[in-house]
């Protein structure tokens, strides 16, 4: 069987998944009596058409980006860490107990401290799991899908019988201090233009102090320590012995043994490391968004992790685009739902052809790009 050219393992597949999904989605659309090209301007423009648009989709790009990361770290290992909602979930628990320990007298020093908090309280999480495959023998994949469950339930009871303010109603803990909230990108003095609102001839929105007026959005300064852990993944993985070591024994776990590398050592770190960049997914949108811990606060993100690791080949680079082309579904479907009869439930839908296409389906895309270049190496000759 003719191999595939390393750009075309890494772009096109990727690609070719894409449009298979984004087919049979345009399909389902036809199959509904809806339009397929309709359907398309109204997400591209909810995502990207608009400041507010932008913020959105691009909150949502960080989270996965923290959530993809952790699956590539486990994967490189051989280990498929499907905890990361688990995991995500503790680490908003380790930034609510942060936030709340001290009045923070400004948001660097809280963000530091609660970027630390999640980190241990993700990688905590993973812990276990990661024993008991390394010591015990048990599946990584069934024992970190047990510990979602768990962590859900425990901030479950942590938001009504611990974390909760006396008198309040709905399950959530109190909301932290004003030192603690992280600045939106529409505060940032560099980007405060491109968020500011303006009227229909283009001139500025003023309140009635006569202050310009800038849209709120959730995207936040995580957003850059998103993109910074893409660089430290990279060169983790790539550019020190430990990463050589992650992705020798993630190739063969014989071989690496032979090469003195310990499996139980490799295990632990890689997870360790894996579930401490889930968790800090939370310092995104339970510190920066909702500025309190809510009972979902991952919000899927851990699950949609996977994903955004398989479409992005399990590198860092492809892990940033994927997370990318994810937020636009997440921010482009929430905007056909608002706007068209479509059901927001059609976002589900491409997410899970998406999936499909470039997990399940990988290998089949692999082949059929396989026989393509073998024709045309054929045509040629």
């Amino acid at each position: 069987m003719t191999k595939l050219p390393n750009w075309a393992d890494v772009v096109l597949v990727p690609l070719v998944s894409l449009l298979l999904a984004a087919i049979i989605a345009a399909l389902v659309l036809l199959g509904i009596g809806q339009s397929p090209s309709e359907a398309l301007a109204i997400m591209v423009k909810g995502a990207f058409g608009s400041a507010s648009g932008w913020g959105y989709t691009l909150y949502y790009t960080t989270s996965f980006i923290f959530t993809g990361l952790g699956v590539i770290v486990a994967f490189h290992a051989g280990l498929f860490n499907i905890g990361g909602e688990g995991q995500a979930q503790m680490g908003g628990l380790g930034v609510a107990l942060v936030c709340l320990a001290l009045p923070w007298p400004h948001w660097t020093v809280a963000l530091l401290a609660a970027s630390i908090g999640a980190a241990a309280f993700g990688a905590a999480w993973a812990a276990v799991p990661a024993y008991l495959q390394a010591k015990r023998g048990s599946h990584i994949v069934i024992t970190t899908i047990m510990f979602n469950y768990i962590a859900a339930a425990l901030i479950v009871y942590m938001l009504v019988d611990v974390l909760r303010p006396p008198g309040q109603m709905d399950p959530a803990s109190a909301r932290f201090p004003k030192g603690a909230s992280l600045p939106a990108l529409s505060d940032m003095p560099l980007l405060r233009g491109f968020f500011a609102k303006v009227n229909a001839d283009g001139s500025p929105k003023l309140n009635a102090a006569g202050e310009q007026l800038y849209s709120n959005v959730p995207a936040n300064v995580t957003l850059f320590i998103a993109l910074a852990a893409c660089v430290i993944v990279w060169f983790l993985l790539w550019r020190t012995r430990l990463g050589f070591q992650i992705r020798a024994f993630g190739k063969s776990e014989k071989a690496s043994q032979y090469a003195g590398i310990s499996p139980v050592k490799i295990t632990m770190i890689a997870m360790l490391i894996s579930g401490g960049l889930s968790g800090m997914m939370a310092v995104n949108n339970v510190m920066g968004a909702a500025e309190r811990l809510l009972q979902n606060s991952a919000e899927g993100a851990g699950f949609i992790g996977i994903a955004v690791a398989l479409m992005g080949r399990n590198h860092p680079l492809g892990v940033l685009l994927a997370a990318l082309l994810f937020g636009f579904l997440y921010q482009g479907g929430a905007a056909l739902g608002l706007n068209t009869t479509i059901p927001l439930e059609m976002r589900i839908v491409v997410q899970g052809l998406v999936i499909l296409f470039t997990g399940a389906l990988d290998q089949m895309v692999r082949m059929l790009l396989v026989w393509v270049f073998s024709f045309g190496k054929k045509g040629v000759a």
